[in-house]
């Protein structure tokens, strides 16, 4: 535990840094920290924090830095959390209202990524995987085509590999099993289903359906995005990360693959309200450098996404969360009219 006065030099150093993106230095901390101390005094104060890890000394500059540790102390124990400005208030209740669910979660990631100058993102809603109607299309001899049509109309195919050949009234017969008793369901329940109810059906039919609900679950699931983005391109002007190829590099990697933030997202599905994760401390590959601050969203009461900014950690975590916790919670709003 730190006491009263190394935390005051502490979260002053940290909005200090915030604010100027220099390393801060002691006369700064004398001026803007309110306490009545020598400099060697802040000094040995300053030793005792880069002892703890909290601050570093970048380079031969006299001044001091937070590390993610640092960041991680000052959000949890000093941070004082600003109410948000009426402007950006009356912003995101304006653009985010209830009529078309792909348009809102679109308007919520660019109104977070227009706000706050970074990357917003914004899971979107997880969804049981149903399906209206299948086909199965013959190729060749043990080769299928497996066409699925979602509730929305979108078409997903996946080809199918079986052990014997079907002939093409077999593969009617299976198809129209499946829409005439499953239609609307979910994939997940289909699968639960199909081993209790099938008795009246030959077992090489069986596992033609087991194949083709899993291959289902997959196609509806690639088909839809897991999330949108808006505003990567802020990141590149930042002076934080843009100095450094390797750590952009790295961010942009993080996008593209996409399941890393997608883990990030799922996360704090988890959790309750807003989270922060500062660095690699999410547990995947972010840089150090970043942060990323995210808030779950409900539907109808239970919660079905994520949305969150992703920033450098040198960013307003004051201004930042109060934002994601509004759009989460008129994005929840918005959804559940629909």
């Amino acid at each position: 535990m730190l006491d009263k006065r190394a935390q005051i030099l502490l979260k002053t150093l940290i909005e200090r840094y915030i604010a100027e993106g220099q390393p801060v230095g002691s006369r700064t901390l004398s001026k803007y920290s309110g306490l009545d101390l020598s400099p060697a005094t802040i000094r040995n104060v300053m030793a005792d924090l880069e002892e703890l890890g909290l601050i570093s000394s970048p380079h031969t500059s006299a001044g001091r830095v937070p590390t993610p540790l640092g960041y991680r102390f000052f959000v949890d124990t000093l941070l004082v959390i600003k109410p948000l400005e009426s402007g950006a208030l009356q912003r995101l209740e304006g653009e985010l209202h209830p009529d078309n669910p792909q348009r809102v979660i679109q308007a919520a990631s660019q109104l977070l990524s227009q706000l706050t100058q970074f990357a917003g993102v914004v899971m979107t809603p997880r969804r049981a995987m149903t399906f209206r109607h299948i086909e199965f299309l013959r190729l060749s001899e043990k080769r299928l085509l497996l066409i699925v049509v979602t509730p929305d109309g979108d078409v997903q195919n996946r080809m199918l590999f079986t052990e014997r050949e079907f002939t093409a009234s077999e593969l009617t017969e299976a198809a129209n099993y499946l829409n005439q008793h499953y239609s609307g369901q979910s994939f997940e329940d289909v699968r639960g289903r199909l081993q209790g109810e099938l008795s009246e059906l030959r077992q090489d039919l069986i596992k033609l359906l087991t194949a083709a609900v899993d291959a289902g679950t997959q196609a509806v699931s690639e088909g839809s995005e897991q999330y949108v983005i808006s505003g990567e391109r802020n990141l590149l002007s930042l002076q934080d990360l843009s100095q450094d190829m390797r750590r952009l590099r790295q961010l942009f990697e993080l996008f593209e693959r996409k399941t890393s933030l997608v883990q990030i997202l799922d996360v704090s599905l988890r959790g309750q309200g807003v989270q922060i994760f500062i660095g690699g401390e999410s547990g995947f590959s972010a840089p150090d450098e970043v942060s990323v601050v995210t808030s779950p969203y409900k539907v109808n009461g239970e919660v079905v996404g994520t949305v969150g900014v992703i920033g450098p950690t040198r960013m307003a975590y004051d201004r930042v969360i109060p934002i994601v916790d509004v759009t989460a919670k008129l994005l929840s709003s918005a959804l559940s009219q629909h």
